[in-house]
């Protein structure tokens, strides 16, 4: 793609997050996620592959029911309360409609199914976009909207993403894929506890976007995109695959990595809340999800591939892809454990 439209196309993205983030008018922030995916819908479809277009239209497809069901949904709440501020006033059934729109945009379960197939359909960098950035706008907005209205529907949504993100990614062979349900298992996370404390949701999401960002860049790095492919990644760079499963344990939540820290603050915090069953079933779904991310680390660390000529020769190849990002983000991804206290002191200030 030439660098100009690709600069101009990132700056868009930029500019839509940031006028979802900046509005309190519903219009404004309507706006701003719809200059979003816009942006990155040429993005998905730049290398003019059948799969790449094919998960584009979906996404377009999506993301359009998604808005035009916002745009009803605030316009009726205009209507009946004569508010177009987002946190005035609000009517129950249009919240409904917005919180079920921006679930959506995000891919939260039972509204999920358009996720992995996006994803899978495109390369590791878009699908790093995608899975991270692209949630920004749609949580400034979901953050704003603890009504009780939506209270029990958030609690059902998390716990539902949950389960259909540990479950469904259990078959699955391909990464983009596993990444998908792991996204929204780590959403489901997220949408939990937002109704008892922000703060802990807002710490979940960079968790999250440091973990997938390592995960996405490793895996670039590699050029993987399947389980089977896996088996090849010591022949290309020894100690990275040696640091992968930890990035990978990570993501399942597992001490003393990164991961453990949302997880455990979260479970806390449901505890609190008097929701013991709750926070019985999130901690047996993270079980499911910590099988594949096992799998992974297992296909990649104690699988050797065949000695072929297409496998063995790649050491000796000097890689030109840049690996200051894969650093940075694999060494927060590993151990950020013990900043626990300085970033809830962060949040709660």
């Amino acid at each position: 793609m030439n660098p100009y439209i690709l600069t101009t196309l990132l700056l868009g993205l930029g500019l839509g997050t940031t006028i979802t983030f900046a509005s309190s008018h519903w219009l404004l922030a309507w706006m701003g996620l719809e200059i979003n995916t816009l942006a990155i819908i040429p993005l998905m479809a730049q290398h003019h592959h059948p799969r790449a277009v094919e998960a584009a239209t979906k996404y377009f497809l999506t993301q359009a029911t998604a808005a035009a069901t916002l745009l009803f949904a605030s316009t009726t709440n205009a209507w009946l309360t004569g508010q177009w501020e987002i946190q005035q006033a609000c009517h129950p059934v249009p919240m409904t409609l917005i919180m079920i729109a921006l679930a959506l945009k995000i891919g939260l379960a039972p509204m999920h199914s358009w996720l992995p197939e996006v994803l899978q359909g495109l390369d590791l960098t878009t699908g790093l976009i995608l899975s991270t950035w692209q949630k920004l706008a749609p949580f400034a907005l979901i953050v704003q909207l603890q009504t009780p209205a939506t209270s029990s529907m958030l609690l059902a949504l998390g716990l539902m993403s949950m389960l259909v993100g540990g479950w469904a990614g259990l078959n699955q062979t391909q990464l983009r894929k596993i990444l998908a349900y792991s996204s929204i298992a780590h959403l489901g996370w997220m949408i939990i506890v937002l109704q008892f404390s922000p703060q802990l949701t807002m710490l979940a999401l960079f968790t999250y976007i440091i973990m997938t960002s390592s995960t996405f860049l490793v895996f670039k790095l590699n050029n993987s995109t399947s389980i089977n492919a896996l088996a090849t990644s010591w022949t290309k760079a020894p100690a990275l695959t040696a640091l992968t499963p930890l990035i990978l344990l990570s993501l399942g939540g597992l001490p003393p990595l990164t991961g453990f820290m949302p997880k455990w603050l979260i479970l806390q915090e449901l505890t609190k809340q008097d929701l013991p069953a709750m926070a019985t079933m999130a901690a047996l779904t993270a079980l499911l999800s910590l099988y594949f991310y096992l799998r992974l680390s297992y296909a990649m660390t104690l699988t050797l591939s065949p000695n072929n000529l297409s496998s063995t020769p790649t050491w000796r190849f000097m890689n030109p892809q840049l690996t200051l990002p894969v650093a940075l983000t694999s060494a927060g991804a590993i151990s950020l454990l013990p900043l626990t206290p300085t970033a809830m002191a962060l949040l709660m200030s």
